[in-house]
């Protein structure tokens, strides 16, 4: 409790408890969870603009492999805040001690779909009974599939899934071999390319829609940055809320923030990208609870899935523990 008090007083003053070189530039080593593309895009609009530069902060951008990945990099102080899915910190947490911690969320709904094609008769999960899916070797929507199916009054074999190499997916669907992909809503811009070329459109099935509700992208920070330097994870959190913003007003610059950055990319499928991304932020929990909020019941809930999939007792980690709203921008 004196730990806290003190921490809250700290950012009351916006004294930084590692402030002791003035005029020294913080810095914060910022870890994505994948590769750069157009859902990632936030935090390289913010360097471009200039909202790291006038905050006296400088930030080194890396990308992880995996959300699973930025935990372990944030435990072990190779990193200091990042991106990740919250479902992965709840898993590491259950019945260990991570020092991360989720300081605000940025997906109010899952991105997991299924990815059809038009007019193939196929307009809901239940259509899919018989079907043949392609999805990625490791993806995370593995785990939770054969849960999502059974919540729906399906049996777990009632869809046969291929799991192939992710570079593989988008040919077998566009050409015909699989009747549609599981995959993240983020990936639909380059997916739907893949199809236009076939002259075929792509039919969104969200898992959202069949009762798969619960946190995505979040925020995590090293504990050890929120207990040394409570002002700075604040400072960094105002940033990327701004940029989000203006990434949600203005896709298009948020991929030529990207493309400016990370020069291999394509601007416009970047854009895409986000606006895709846009749809699982800027919804309409976020409108009534606040862009970064946690929302005690779906954080319950997205707890449940995870435990559910992991086959984790319900009671190995009470959810709240995994965040903190403290740092939660207004």
């Amino acid at each position: 409790m004196m730990f806290r008090a003190l921490r809250s007083l700290l950012l009351a003053l916006g004294v930084s408890a590692l402030s002791a070189t003035a005029g020294a530039a913080d810095k914060i080593r910022w870890l994505n969870d994948w590769l750069p593309a157009g859902d990632k895009a936030v935090i390289y609009l913010a360097v471009q603009e200039g909202l790291f530069e006038d905050a006296g902060i400088e930030v080194e951008i890396n990308s992880g492999r995996g959300s699973s990945d930025v935990v372990t990099k944030l435990g072990t102080g190779a990193a200091d805040m990042g991106t990740g899915g919250l479902s992965a910190l709840m898993q590491a947490q259950a019945g260990a001690e991570v020092p991360v911690t989720a300081v605000m969320s940025i997906y109010t709904k899952q991105p997991d779909a299924v990815f059809v094609a038009k007019g193939d008769g196929i307009d809901s999960l239940q259509d899919l009974k018989g079907k043949t899916l392609a999805t990625a070797t490791f993806s995370a929507s593995n785990v939770t599939w054969p849960l999502v199916l059974e919540a729906n009054g399906m049996e777990p074999d009632a869809v046969k899934v291929l799991k192939v190499d992710p570079g593989a997916m988008g040919p077998m669907f566009a050409t015909g071999r699989v009747d549609g992909t599981i995959n993240w809503l983020t990936k639909l811009p380059a997916f739907e390319a893949l199809m236009n070329d076939a002259g075929k459109e792509i039919q969104v099935l969200p898992w959202s829609e069949y009762g798969f509700n619960g946190y995505g992208l979040s925020v995590f920070a090293s504990d050890r940055l929120i207990e040394e330097n409570p002002t700075l994870v604040a400072r960094v959190l105002d940033i990327y809320k701004k940029a989000l913003r203006i990434a949600i007003d203005d896709p298009a610059k948020a991929g030529a923030a990207l493309k400016a950055m990370v020069p291999d990319v394509d601007a416009d499928i970047a854009a895409e990208e986000f606006a895709a991304s846009a749809r699982l932020i800027d919804t309409d929990l976020a409108e009534r609870d606040g862009l970064g909020a946690f929302e005690p019941e779906l954080l319950a809930e997205t707890w449940r899935w995870v435990a559910k999939a992991q086959d984790l007792p319900e009671d190995s980690l009470d959810p709240e523990t995994s965040v903190t709203r403290e740092f939660i921008p207004e």
